[in-house]
């Protein structure tokens, strides 16, 4: 079996479309997500509408939970750590009608499964939680613990919207699948990963797409909130996660 898994899409259903193309293209049986469906990107309508008519395996991203939650209280913790994502969610919320907000609510927060003989564990930040971020370049020991209560042969996840991976003494892999709509890496092509599995054992490869940046960036441009501009400039130049 060969799985695609896509994640943190962010309302860029420009860079969604080029990279389910690659997805065709790889000839991927089935598709995972790992969440945080929009949030901060050009297009959530588009996004909405478009995701929840696909037969895709979806978990819960800690953007969906936020949107699915959203009121006074999620609005002033964001406006206290991330002012220009809180005006991102005041703007994003005028698309989402209370089917949506349920469609997000029951997202599960992870997933376990095994395919072809190999325990798949996915979650979108970490198994612990779904904003701790599994990042390159963290110590192993520190990464055998972020997984210490699980014994999945292979543990996928997001969040970051930096591709990395990991193996663990245990023989474990974890494996981040990067950002298709909102990648943080110097050259910020859409990211995700493709795997086979075959007999309890798998192969994984990170591919990365290119797709039109500066169209994308301009219909975040003209959306119009207060640092909308800064959220457009990161999809061309991302060198900041947080704002």
């Amino acid at each position: 079996m060969r799985a695609a898994v896509i994640s943190d899409i962010h309302a860029n259903n420009i860079a969604l479309q080029e990279v389910l193309k690659d997805i065709k293209n790889e000839n991927c049986d089935k598709i995972y997500c790992l969440g945080d469906l929009i949030l901060a990107g050009p297009q959530p309508k588009d996004i909405i509408d478009f995701v929840k008519d696909q037969n895709w395996t979806i978990i819960q991203g800690n953007t969906d939970k936020l949107i699915a939650e959203y009121g006074p209280e999620v609005l002033e913790m964001m406006q206290d750590k991330y002012p220009i994502m809180a005006n991102a969610i005041e703007d994003d919320v005028l698309f989402v009608d209370e089917e949506t907000k349920e469609f997000l609510k029951n997202l599960p927060p992870q997933l376990e499964e095994n395919i072809e003989g190999v325990s798949v564990l996915f979650v979108h930040g970490s198994p612990r939680r779904n904003n701790e971020d599994i990042l390159p370049a963290k110590p192993l020991e520190e990464i055998e613990e972020i997984i210490s209560d699980t014994d999945a042969d292979l543990i996928l996840c997001g969040h970051t919207h930096v591709p990395c991976g990991y193996q663990t003494t245990k023989n474990q892999t974890v494996v981040n699948v990067g950002s298709v709509g909102r990648p943080m890496t110097p050259t910020p092509l859409a990211c995700y990963a493709v795997i086979d599995f075959d007999n309890g054992k798998f192969d994984i490869r990170h591919k990365f797409v290119e797709y039109d940046r500066e169209t994308a960036a301009n219909l975040v441009r003209i959306r119009n909130f207060e640092g909308a501009d800064k959220l457009a400039q990161l999809l061309i130049n991302p060198v900041e996660r947080h704002v």
